[in-house]
């Protein structure tokens, strides 16, 4: 029985953390749930997940869809779109079976490609590579979560590029049922001998071509948000806080950006395997972050505290604190005005 690879090219940089990410592992679980009931996808795919931030990596190697389990996913620092891509191809050179007189090679394989932000590096490279090499031997779907995405390097890559609307938990539901109905259209397109390449129905309300005549400059960080890294004094895990950007008027009718705090969010050390060890050391203000979160991992009541190393930790009510990074001893106060942190490229 020939084979139609499913590969799944996942964004796990800091903005996917907290809801997006849940959202996903939920979706890629039914996902895989409901087609383990459709004959015909049983017979024919096959399916892996790749991740990527500012490193990539297989998460799960090609397999029959009958073994496939879906695994939780980790965070990473960056959205190395180049490293995601080159590491998608090398997956594709190891597992692709050619036709031959002996062997019915693979279907074309089919990739959705979910990225919710900008990239932090430079994809010229990659994106040449891949419209030379195998824009014609595989079916590349973009969909981008939310309305902040480059969308015009995910134009360069395939002529599908969507938008996902995630406004709410049904419509995480729509968009998986999409993705699941497209897969099983494609499965039985290639069980009659067609394309193999058959995309569900849109749900213009949930999801929708994008117009892809609008360019958008990459500035290799993600102001989408803003999120910054730090560690638990107790426990010495790492967690994030994530902020949102929000666009208002002030009281003089000027445009004014601020970023709203969405959540402070545990992760594990697979976080620092998957960051770019070259990213830029960007900095922003206090003055510009809305909210201050407690400690996601030890609760304690401050998540923002600053050592000298220049690294964020938890503090709580000791006297004498000790920063999870670099050992140092010391005491903490409060401080008027902003200050310039360390932020993640998002």
């Amino acid at each position: 029985m020939r084979r139609l690879p499913i590969y799944f090219l996942i964004d796990v940089s800091e903005s996917m953390v907290g809801d997006p990410i849940q959202q996903v592992e939920e979706g890629l679980a039914t996902i895989i749930k409901t087609l383990k009931t459709d004959p015909t996808a049983i017979e024919t795919v096959w399916v892996s997940i790749i991740i990527f931030a500012g490193q990539a990596k297989t998460l799960v190697p090609l397999q029959e869809l009958i073994n496939f389990y879906p695994p939780k996913f980790p965070i990473g620092s960056g959205t190395s779109l180049s490293k995601g891509l080159g590491h998608l191809m090398f997956e594709l050179r190891k597992n692709t079976v050619k036709t031959t007189q002996e062997v019915k090679g693979d279907w074309k394989p089919i990739v959705f490609l979910f990225t919710d932000g900008v990239p932090t590096d430079n994809t010229k490279n990659a994106i040449a590579e891949w419209k030379q090499n195998w824009a014609r031997t595989a079916n590349l779907v973009a969909i981008s979560f939310g309305s902040e995405t480059d969308t015009q390097q995910l134009s360069e890559l395939t002529e599908n590029v969507l938008h996902f609307k995630n406004t709410d938990t049904n419509a995480y539901k729509q968009f998986f049922k999409w993705v699941t109905d497209s897969i099983k259209t494609s499965s039985e397109s290639v069980e009659n001998n067609k394309t193999g390449f058959e995309l569900a129905n849109l749900d213009e309300n949930t999801l929708s071509k994008i117009d892809l005549s609008k360019n958008r400059k990459t500035d290799f960080i993600d102001n989408n948000f803003v999120v910054l890294s730090a560690k638990c004094q107790n426990s010495k895990r790492p967690y994030l806080m994530k902020y949102k950007r929000h666009i208002s008027l002030d009281h003089t009718g000027d445009i004014a950006t601020e970023y709203r705090l969405v959540g402070a969010f545990q992760v594990d050390n697979t976080y620092f395997e998957l960051s770019d060890e070259n990213a830029t050391n960007q900095k922003i203000n206090t003055e510009e972050l809305l909210g201050a979160p407690t400690c996601p991992c030890c609760g304690n009541q401050f998540a923002f505290a600053v050592c000298q190393c220049s690294k964020l930790h938890c503090i709580g009510n000791e006297e004498v604190s000790t920063c999870p990074w670099c050992g140092n001893q010391g005491s903490y106060g409060a401080g008027e005005g902003g200050f310039d942190v360390t932020r993640t490229q998002g």
